[in-house]
């Protein structure tokens, strides 16, 4: 069959979970597997006055990848999401994360002086022994 399109949507797991993520559903020797991209937990900050705010972590934090397989087997409900606050909620998380992995300053010889281990040892020595 193929994959189908992709759309927006809050999977709610066996286990408990709940991810928001675009999804695209996928049929492979009578099984079908979703490819979720970018997978977020929402969670719902609350305070004595109701909800103020949205907090938004990776759903897997310890992985750079950013697309997912997993069995319909492990999913208790999907629904497609059209709700446009949570849609720019997200798509805002997915933006800032891109841009600060895009932002990290490389090092090179023009931002100090770089020595060998022998070099450097010298060095340090003779500022000891001067001060």
């Amino acid at each position: 069959m193929g994959i189908e399109d992709d759309f927006y949507a809050t999977i709610k797991f066996k286990n408990g979970e709940e991810i928001f993520c675009k999804v695209a559903a996928s049929e492979e020797e009578d099984k079908t597997m979703l490819i979720v991209i970018s997978p977020v937990m929402i969670c719902e900050i609350k305070t004595k006055y109701g909800v103020s705010g949205y907090k938004v972590e990776p759903w897997i934090k310890t992985s750079t990848e950013d697309m997912f397989i997993i069995d319909i087997d492990n999913v208790l409900t999907i629904s497609e999401s059209i709700d446009d606050e949570m849609i720019e909620i997200y798509q805002n998380f997915l933006y800032k994360s891109e841009r600060s992995k895009t932002n990290k300053t490389k090092l090179n010889r023009k931002m100090g002086y770089l020595a060998n281990v022998k070099e450097a040892k010298i060095s340090l020595e003779n500022i000891f022994k001067n001060s």
